[in-house]
């Protein structure tokens, strides 16, 4: 482990609750593992893909493992929380908190999108099959549903911890009301609209249970734990077995109904479970983090998170052109023993190409562009609409950006699509990195 690493992960406040760190690090593991091994690639002069539910249906209930995703709202409302209030007992304001708050994601995705829309320019030049670039281009830009969630619950947190202290617990548990409506209008034919707010309900639903956390309304240990976990995995079997959602936590081609695009009361269940399972062994997390060398190691990974999400599936598409379009991994039948032993080159080489991407492109999420100091200052009008309207360009753009593929676009369409949404997400970054310099100026 690098000196400067070490020195940070000794460096840390003693009041930093290095278990939420630890969650974060091992839910990033699992999620790209999980994405690793369900996709499946085949090449036959073409390339085409599904996912490996669709040849192994006994992988349905491993699901339940590596869908962590719940992990990662549950973790950013917590921080959220503590690093609001830190923010606030400084003097700064909500937007200034905002705007360092997702100074982390932006920076990083943008260089991402800087790439990848430069890489699907340079094929479509070169005269690559538009439908395969669109293809690649929705592979590797999966990981940008997360983040249109995850950029809408950051911007509300005032509101939530507001709501949070007026109402306590009872938040998350309208929340899952609501979306237990959004479901029953998908399941009986009702309008789609309903359903489809699910993506901001569940997920603030999650969220929300991060900063009763936090704010002391959930207690780590076994006294609450138990039974968020017991009645988790309880209304999940019955919702999933004589219920009338799938099993599979993840898109199941099979289904009528899937328990992510939106996300479902079976996937709050879940969470609930998550949730209990991180407040029984926050204490043994805790523990273990008090000791250097572990410490550094999840120290080191926080440090490079986003870029690992942001670029893991990215490695996946890296993988097809290297591997099956030049012939040298074999292609049997998905689920057969030959395939699932042919998936440790698979994984091992998606590990290497991560790697070398991580190194190439980690600098844009550790450095640091202009961020408000927590002075006395307060947002101008300028600074909120700025800060406003940038954030709604950015998850306009990257909800646009992560279309692009899944819609077949013919080749006239795929570049104005591209610019268009890019576009709008630049100029979203811009609005945002202009923000934080105005903000910045007023609070130095």
């Amino acid at each position: 482990m690098s000196a400067p690493l070490r020195r940070v992960a000794e460096r840390t406040p003693p009041g930093r609750d290095r278990h939420i760190d630890l969650l974060r690090a091992v839910a990033i593991v699992l999620v790209v593992l999980g994405h690793w091994l369900a996709v499946v690639v085949t090449y036959r002069g073409r390339i085409g893909g599904d996912t490996v539910l669709a040849f192994v249906p006994w992988a349905r209930p491993l699901t339940w493992l590596f869908q962590v995703m719940p992990v990662f709202f549950l973790v950013g409302g917590f921080a959220g929380a503590a690093s609001l209030g830190s923010y606030r007992r400084r003097g700064g304001d909500a937007i200034g908190w905002f705007l360092c708050r997702t100074d982390r994601l932006i920076r990083p995705t943008t260089a991402f999108l800087l790439a990848l829309g430069g890489a699907a320019l340079i094929a479509l030049l070169l005269g690559a099959d538009p439908a395969t670039v669109g293809m690649g281009v929705w592979l590797a830009c999966l990981p940008l549903w997360f983040l249109i969630a995850y950029v809408t619950v950051v911007l509300l947190t005032p509101v939530l911890l507001a709501l949070h202290r007026r109402a306590g617990l009872a938040v998350p548990a309208v929340f899952a009301v609501a979306v237990a409506f959004g479901d029953a209008a998908r399941l009986l034919g009702g309008p789609g609209v309903i359903g489809a707010a699910n993506y901001l309900l569940a997920w603030a639903a999650v969220y929300q249970l991060g900063i009763a956390w936090r704010e002391g309304a959930l207690s780590a240990g076994p006294r609450v734990a138990v039974p968020m976990i017991v009645g988790g995995l309880g209304a999940l079997v019955l919702l999933t077995v004589p219920g009338p959602y799938p099993v599979s936590m993840v898109t199941d081609p099979g289904a009528r109904l899937q328990n992510t695009s939106p996300p479902t009361l079976a996937l709050l269940a879940l969470a609930v479970a998550q949730t209990g399972v991180a407040l029984l062994l926050h204490e043994r997390g805790g523990r273990m983090l008090r000791r250097t060398r572990p410490w550094t190691v999840v120290v080191a990974a926080n440090s490079v998170i986003m870029t690992v999400f942001l670029w893991h599936m990215t490695a996946v598409v890296i993988a097809v052109l290297a591997l099956y379009v030049t012939g040298l991994l074999p292609q049997p039948p998905p689920g057969s023993a030959a395939w699932l032993l042919l998936r440790v080159p698979w994984l091992a080489f998606l590990t290497a190409t991560l790697a070398v991407l991580v190194a190439v492109f980690a600098r844009f999420e550790r450095r640091g562009g202009p961020r408000p100091a927590s002075g006395p200052g307060r947002a101008g009008t300028s600074t909120f609409a700025a800060t406003m309207a940038g954030a709604g360009l950015v998850v306009a753009g990257l909800l646009g950006t992560a279309l692009t593929g899944a819609e077949g676009l013919s080749a006239q369409r795929l570049p104005v699509h591209f610019a268009v949404f890019f576009a709008v997400y630049f100029a979203g970054a811009a609005l945002l990195w202009a923000a934080r310099s105005w903000h910045r100026r007023v609070t130095s």
